[in-house]
């Protein structure tokens, strides 16, 4: 088991675990789940740009990421597929989450049933840590390990 240290933009209440999904590359939430409300079987990405993740089934996993990238409405855009069911479990970036992303997610925990727990600023040696298909825990205190 290995833990990192992050910041807890949305904690989760208790502890709780996800199976891994990862990128190393920027996500760009509107090329990468705008098929969402057409895939019955779950969001898988869309984004071509992202070979890490293209056609990977990313709702109810907890995404690795180092961040965001892409239009404005990224924020917007996280914050439906999270009320809509469609969003990933949660969201881990080794990086500093970038405003829109942030927005997005807070607005979630306010306005949505569903939660999506988020954190921060893990560290490069988190993404070269975690692998896909990995268990994940995150406790509420920003602390993910993995294993």
């Amino acid at each position: 088991m290995t833990e990192f240290k992050g910041r807890a933009i949305v904690p989760v209440k208790e502890d709780k675990s996800f199976e891994a999904v990862v990128t190393k590359n920027g996500f760009n939430t509107l090329a990468s789940m705008q098929m969402m409300n057409l895939q019955p079987s779950g969001t898988k990405c869309n984004d071509q740009s992202n070979p890490d993740l293209y056609k990977k089934l990313i709702q109810g996993k907890a995404l690795c990421l180092p961040l965001t990238i892409g239009s404005t409405t990224g924020g917007m855009f996280l914050f439906a597929a999270v009320k809509e069911g469609k969003a990933p479990a949660c969201m881990l970036f080794s990086q500093t989450i970038d405003s829109l992303a942030a927005a997005g997610a807070v607005l979630a925990d306010v306005w949505a049933e569903d939660d999506m727990p988020v954190y921060d600023q893990l560290g490069d040696d988190f993404l070269n840590t975690v692998k896909n298909g990995d268990k994940v825990t995150l406790k509420p205190d920003g602390t993910v390990i993995i294993g």
